[in-house]
């Protein structure tokens, strides 16, 4: 227990990397695979994960990214992207282990749910990408990598870079490697007592 709690509180965003620093194949993957098991409505697993390893396209990306060198030095940046129509896409797999009576009545609530409700679908590719994204960061923090949360960057001109799918949207990206310095301090923590309240707000 103490472990998760130490990672959550320590965690910092990461501005300058180790750019020659490699993560094994073996180490990513499992990052990826741990990722994997964010939440999702209805499990339909709608966060879809870009690794892009490639200098060029990075080079590409940094220059749609008001050039921040994290984009460049890290391990790999993983653009974090929301299949918005996932929940269309033979549904059924979703439940393939589940008895097929609960298989069917899960396919018709994300019909049901999901069908002629845009905005509702995009919600939900944005919140299951938030939620895989610290996912992802506290996966790494398990092998000793830092990483940086990012969303400063032209949208659009990525989506050309990267060829975003039509039925997707990028959410932000995801650095991850070994820090080449320290953070700055944290600028400051609002007390609990402002961000907590109980049953209603007053």
């Amino acid at each position: 227990m103490s472990d998760i709690l130490q990672a959550i509180a320590s965690r910092r965003a990461t501005k300058h990397f180790d750019a020659d620093h490699q993560i094994a194949d073996a180490d990513l993957t499992a990052i990826l695979e741990a990722t994997r098991h964010a939440p999702t409505a209805f499990n339909i697993q709608n966060y879809r994960f870009l690794v892009v390893r490639d200098a060029d396209q990075r080079r590409r990306i940094r220059a749609a990214a008001w050039d921040q060198p994290q984009v460049e030095e890290c391990s790999a940046l993983i653009v974090m992207c929301a299949d918005i129509k996932a929940w269309e896409k033979d549904p059924a797999r979703y439940w393939k282990d589940a008895p097929e009576s609960v298989r069917e009545g899960y396919v018709g609530m994300i019909r049901s749910y999901y069908e002629g409700r845009e905005q509702v679908q995009r919600d939900e590719g944005f919140r299951s990408c938030g939620l895989a994204a610290y996912a992802l960061m506290m996966a790494a923090s398990a092998y000793g990598l830092q990483t940086c949360p990012m969303d400063g960057f032209d949208f659009d001109r990525v989506g050309e870079i990267i060829n975003l799918p039509v039925d997707h949207e990028i959410v932000m990206f995801v650095a991850l490697g070994r820090e080449a310095s320290s953070p700055k301090p944290r600028g400051g923590l609002l007390p609990l007592d402002a961000l907590v309240q109980y049953d209603s707000f007053a």
